[in-house]
């Protein structure tokens, strides 16, 4: 089947244990999966759908998204590497049933070594497709042995992770008071600006391009709600939270910020790796996204050996300890946050058997 769909040979870079990728002409799927590390087990990481520029950008996308599953999943104490899975195509277009069944089949002929979960421009529909095809399938749905959307258990853990910044740099956990601005309402930042408004008191700013997120907020809880992102990171914030796509983050953004610490859930946030040094010199601390935002994929975790929401909860609860401890030894030795993150979880990747590496 993967010769008649002209799935690539496997290709190797420098970093990454494999890269291979999809192509389905009777369907239309143009896709790859990057394994970035099994030395913790198999690869886990979401599926996204984006309308890449070009195959470059593609490629780009999913080696720093899969080395970020990398380390998330470390830091999160999960038995799992990296991976990270990209189609190629307008989510509001170009899906179709067999698209995802064509998916599923490509994702299975790693044979395991990369397990599947939701992604921007996918949904839990669409992870019960690919399931059809592919075993290796998280993010479903719970009447097929799922879990949901993840974006419930990533936005708690972003609240508790907002927490732990709070006690890092003002010396209490509460939030109550704080001015916090969230750029994305979605399913992750929108359930996340209710979190903070109803549990703990804060003052949230919203923005984000489709009326329809702000209108599901607005509905739940008051919010005050700006233009655009730009218009939010002029403002006065405690907690500035970039939470839609990845590289928000840019030099300019990092020169114009007015807040004290940025804590968000968007994948790869940094346009560059100077802009975490411009943010630290500024005085911004920034809490690498990677560390705190890995709600979703130990939700998708706890599918494996049977959903259980409450024993879930517990464990996304910890990404509070992980964060204070992560910001205590950047401060301790005058290293970045995203330094002293990275330090962390090669460390626990080092000490893994990589007994999966197997291909």
């Amino acid at each position: 089947m993967s010769a008649k769909r002209g799935y690539g040979d496997p290709v190797i870079s420098q970093e990454h244990e494999q890269v291979v990728f999809g192509r389905d002409p009777r369907t239309g799927l143009r896709a790859m999966v990057a394994i970035h590390s099994t030395a913790l087990g198999p690869s886990l990481g979401g599926c996204r759908m984006r309308p890449y520029a070009d195959e470059q950008a593609m490629v780009a996308d999913a080696l720093l998204l899969s080395k970020a599953m990398s380390y998330k999943n470390a830091l999160a104490g999960l038995d799992h590497g990296g991976g990270k899975a990209v189609i190629w195509g307008d989510p509001a277009r170009d899906k179709s049933r067999d698209l995802f069944l064509a998916m599923g089949e490509f994702i299975a002929t790693l044979g395991g070594r990369y397990i599947t979960a939701g992604d921007v421009g996918t949904t839990v529909a669409d992870l019960d497709v690919i399931h059809e095809t592919n075993p290796w399938t998280t993010g479903r749905s719970p009447d097929k042995g799922g879990s949901g959307d993840t974006g419930i258990l990533t936005a708690y853990g972003m609240q508790q992770a907002m927490r732990a910044v709070a006690k890092h740099v003002w010396g209490s956990d509460s939030l109550e008071g704080k001015v916090i601005g969230i750029s994305g309402a979605g399913k992750v930042g929108g359930r996340l600006a209710v979190h903070l408004v109803r549990e703990e008191g804060a003052e949230v700013v919203i923005t984000d391009p489709l009326p329809d997120m702000v209108a599901k907020v607005v509905e739940q809880v008051p919010v005050e709600v700006v233009s655009s992102t730009d218009e939010l990171i002029s403002r006065p914030l405690d907690i500035y939270s970039p939470n839609a796509l990845g590289h928000a983050l840019t030099m300019d953004v990092a020169q114009r910020l007015d807040c004290t610490a940025v804590c968000g859930a968007a994948n790869n946030q940094l346009a560059s790796p100077e802009v975490a040094t411009v943010l630290a010199e500024r005085g911004i601390l920034y809490a690498p996204d990677y560390l705190v935002n890995c709600g979703g994929v130990v939700q998708a975790a706890e599918e494996i050996p049977g959903f259980d929401m409450d024993r879930a909860r517990g464990r996304v609860a910890k990404v509070y300890d992980t964060t204070l401890r992560v910001l205590e030894r950047a401060q301790a030795e005058g290293i970045l946050p995203e330094q002293a993150a990275a330090e962390e979880a090669e460390e626990r990747m080092a000490a893994g058997s990589g007994a999966f590496r197997r291909f």
